[in-house]
């Protein structure tokens, strides 16, 4: 595909990234030099310098023959005046933009082709923020991801000495959870990835990614590690887009106190939020972590916009007696050297929302893409489609099925209708080797490397005489 992205800071850098590896045509348009230069010296991508509004600027990117628009830049207004421009003047066919403020959420009649001409929306922070609220529900996973609206979850969770499991074959599953189907995904130690088979033994600190149904996770879960105690006193550093937003989610079922060291800030942010309690003052100040009960807080959420202070505050606070610490980190380098030691959890905004802007880039009817262990590997909800004719998974059995090696079908989740075609209810299959794929089937697919998911999409593309 021909792309043009709009912006190329962090998301917009990082979404380069990952469709640069799949051999598609990039161009990056963005008003730093300095920024695209640095892009340049590691990908291979086209830069155009200008501001990404502009008519001639886009014409000079290639909108006249371009395939996908990714308006990602920090203006609302830049990239909803380029999704009008590109349509307008270009006809670009497919045009997505980031947009931050909630106004536009409310008023969705102005994305239409008639005004901005959005094909997508997308919020990072919002994205964000419920990944953050997902793992507050799950206190002792590391990723919680859903797939078939929220119908399977797929956990990552680091295997705990004491587990029932730890230190026994995968077989033995079906004995510890008779009743809940379950299927282990990918399991990595020591950084590595291993494909799990039935007699694969899970040791401590392996990091194991579980497929099952949303309802069983709990149960899944508690054969890996101790249950945790749930979480009520949460503390949370940075007031911003994200900090606000995941305050005002959570504040009605917990003991919120968000720390702004900006005082118009602070000020407003007392005056939005109910019931948590805001404090104006600096996160790394140790001081202030021990006057406001560090030690009894159970999260510890890191936000603010200097990834440093985030590091600096989440490690002070877990020395402090914290329970468990969050923090918000842009550099993969970062993410991999501080998770695991004093920071529970490092989390990548770029990397947890870049799945939503590539459910809409991939080929074939792929409903979602989340990226795993900091982009090193790729979950997809993809739709089958077609018949056995046309296609080479529907009407095949999973070990017919071509897969290229390190991935693997975890789940399949099919729609049970009644005689007039009515839905009733979504099941979830563990597949074994003889499950036969059907037509509309939602199929979870596991990556080990983002590099497989190419061949992954041309796999489920039905041919041109089903078209």
């Amino acid at each position: 595909m021909k792309i043009i992205i709009l912006g190329a800071g962090q998301v917009g850098a990082s979404v380069a990234e990952n469709l640069v590896s799949e051999a598609n045509d990039i161009t990056l348009v963005d008003t730093s030099e300095e920024y695209l230069a640095a892009l340049r010296e590691r990908l291979e991508v086209r830069t155009v310098c200008g501001n990404a509004a502009s008519p001639r600027v886009l014409r000079e990117a290639g909108a006249d023959d371009a395939d996908l628009l990714i308006a990602v830049t920090q203006s609302d207004q830049t990239n909803l005046c380029a999704c009008r421009i590109a349509k307008t003047l270009y006809n670009l066919p497919t045009r997505i933009a980031r947009l931050r403020s909630t106004d536009y959420v409310d008023h969705p009649e102005l994305l239409e082709d008639h005004n901005f001409a959005v094909d997508f929306s997308i919020c990072p922070e919002q994205v964000v923020t419920d990944y953050i609220k997902r793992l507050i529900a799950f206190p002792e996973a590391l990723q919680v991801l859903e797939f078939a609206n929220g119908v399977v979850s797929l956990i990552c969770v680091r295997a705990f000495e004491g587990g029932p499991l730890v230190g026994h074959p995968l077989k033995a599953l079906r004995f510890h959870l008779p009743n809940v189907e379950v299927r282990i995904a990918a399991i990595y130690r020591n950084g590595e990835p291993i494909i799990p088979k039935g007699d694969t033994v899970i040791l401590p600190g392996d990091e194991v990614f579980c497929l099952a149904a949303t309802v069983h996770i709990r149960k899944v879960m508690g054969e890996l590690r101790r249950s945790d105690r749930p979480m009520r006193r949460i503390m949370i550093a940075g007031g911003g887009n994200i900090g606000f937003r995941l305050a005002q989610s959570i504040e009605e079922n917990y003991h919120v106190k968000i720390l702004e060291l900006n005082r118009v800030r602070a000020e407003m942010l007392a005056s939005h939020l109910s019931h948590a309690l805001v404090l104006r003052g600096d996160s790394t100040d140790e001081k202030l972590l021990e006057n406001e009960g560090i030690d009894e807080t159970d999260l510890f959420v890191a936000l603010t916009n200097d990834e440093e202070d985030n590091i600096m505050s989440a490690s002070l606070a877990k020395r402090m007696g914290a329970r468990r610490t969050l923090a918000l980190i842009n550099r993969k380098s970062y993410v991999d050297l501080v998770q695991g030691g004093p920071i529970d959890i490092a989390i990548s905004p770029a990397h947890t929302s870049i799945g939503t802007l590539l459910a809409h880039v991939r080929r074939g009817d792929v409903v979602a893409v989340h990226s795993l262990r900091r982009g090193a590997a790729e979950a997809l909800e993809i739709i089958a489609h077609g018949n056995r004719k046309d296609s080479k998974v529907v009407g095949r059995m999973i070990e017919e099925v071509p897969l290229p090696k390190g991935a693997t079908i975890g789940a399949l989740v099919r729609d049970v209708k009644n005689d007039e075609g009515r839905i009733l209810r979504s099941e979830v299959i563990m597949p074994h080797h003889d499950t036969v794929i059907e037509e509309d089937d939602h199929v979870i697919v596991f990556c080990t490397s983002k590099n497989l998911v190419r061949k992954v999409e041309k796999l489920f593309q039905v041919s041109f005489t089903f078209l």
